[in-house]
């Protein structure tokens, strides 16, 4: 009897022992989590893509394309607060709290976060909306309480072509025009086509603007993102009076435009500023697959139309086929079939604390918003929002509020929540 009490406690002495220390070891993993909550335990759901992709392209590093899927656990909420938008294009808050939004006709609206709109603000000059183009993006000068300026992208029209310009103009105090607009910058040369202007527009932490571009789309325009004498496919950098910024990369470079900080650029629409490491990120649009998501370094190539993961809309491969070339930058992810990334914002906010520094961005064609958990510069974790809407999600925006805001080319003004 003694001898069997003795055998029990020894027993459950080593399933104490065991796990202590199955305990001990998970406390690493436990920590991480509780010290970054946007930790997406890798692996524990499958990627979000399921559809069979549109090459047969490699991956030039493991989780460079369909990672693996997270999900948000916070409770949240989706309304829309608006169905009556013409066109949104962008949509941005400004520092009251309220939304700026632009329509593509040649119009600006101001909303409130319960989804009341003013009159159309006009104050613009003519806009090539046809297609791609028209009144883009829009942001407010770090000084706007004071200064009331705004900042556009815009797809100027001119009887000599259209491309993709940099205005500026006042908001009136009664906020009914937008006064003394005037152009600050312009995406040399002019052509006649209504594709592929890009365009976002995001101050860095000095006050200066970073703009992207687009190659016009045709085949005879898309060689110049690769050149440095034009404005085509590229990201410009200019003071808030339309100058190069002192230090631009291709300052000294004979035959080179100033204002040009990176190149080698499809159709980007997506543009934003890490809120803590102050890095700038930039989404553009591939063909058929390879969409991108590029991490942007002063005077780096971005390899479009030399390398890509994407194809020809006819099926073909795009240049040879290749995508990979020493010189030229590889996307940080990509999509394949494509997202057609639209507008993108980096989150800030503790209202979600699980979403901090993740990049959520607008899909088109995709009809979702994507949500991606980015660590060390590398995507880690992708989720799809509001796939249920069945809307071209074209821009989204962080709101003081901590919700994020999204307006789709349907019209609607989304406002994602907490619970």
């Amino acid at each position: 009897m003694k001898r069997s009490t003795h055998i029990i406690r020894l027993f459950f002495q080593l399933l104490f022992v065991v796990f202590f220390i199955t305990c001990k070891g998970s406390e690493p993993a436990q920590k991480q989590e509780e010290q970054n909550p946007q930790y997406p335990k890798p692996g524990t759901l499958a990627p979000v893509e399921t559809q069979k992709p549109n090459s047969d392209y490699k991956p030039a590093f493991e989780g460079q394309t369909r990672i693996a899927g997270i999900k948000t656990e916070t409770p949240y909420e989706v309304s829309v607060i608006a169905d009556n938008l013409v066109k949104p294009w962008a949509v941005i808050s400004l520092p009251d709290g309220r939304l700026a939004i632009t329509e593509k006709g040649g119009t600006m609206r101001i909303a409130t976060t319960s989804g009341s709109l003013s009159s159309p603000i006009p104050g613009f000059p003519e806009v090539d909306d046809r297609n791609q183009g028209g009144l883009l993006d829009v942001a407010p000068a770090p000084d706007f309480e004071t200064s009331r300026m705004l900042y556009f992208t815009l797809a100027e029209r001119t009887e000599q072509g259209s491309l993709t310009a940099v205005g500026k103009g006042k908001l009136s105090a009664d906020e009914t025009k937008i006064e003394n607009f005037q152009i600050i910058f312009r995406a040399i040369p002019y052509y006649d086509n209504s594709m592929h202007f890009g365009s976002r527009i995001v101050f860095d932490k000095q006050g200066n603007i970073f703009v992207s571009t687009g190659e016009r789309s045709d085949l005879a325009t898309r060689p110049k993102a690769q050149l440095l004498d034009n404005g085509y496919g590229k990201v410009i950098h200019i003071t808030p009076e339309g100058q190069p910024v002192p230090g631009n990369p291709f300052v000294n470079t004979p035959g080179a435009l100033p204002e040009i900080y990176s190149y080698g650029h499809r159709n980007a629409q997506g543009l934003d500023v890490h809120p803590e490491t102050g890095d700038l990120w930039l989404s553009e649009m591939g063909p058929r697959g390879g969409d991108e998501i590029n991490r942007i370094e002063p005077g780096k190539n971005y390899g479009w139309a030399t390398i890509t993961y994407g194809i020809e809309y006819s099926g073909k491969k795009v240049n040879e086929g290749i995508t990979q070339k020493e010189g030229l930058e590889q996307p940080v992810y990509y999509w394949d079939p494509v997202l057609s990334p639209s507008g993108m914002t980096f989150y800030s906010s503790d209202v979600f604390p699980e979403w901090k520094n993740n990049l959520f961005i607008g899909g088109l064609s995709s009809k979702h918003i994507a949500r991606l958990v980015i660590i060390d510069n590398k995507v880690v974790g992708e989720e799809r929002l509001l796939e249920s809407e069945n809307q071209r999600f074209r821009d989204l925006g962080e709101g003081k509020d901590g919700a994020l805001y999204a307006v789709t080319d349907e019209g609607r003004l989304y406002r994602i929540s907490k619970k």
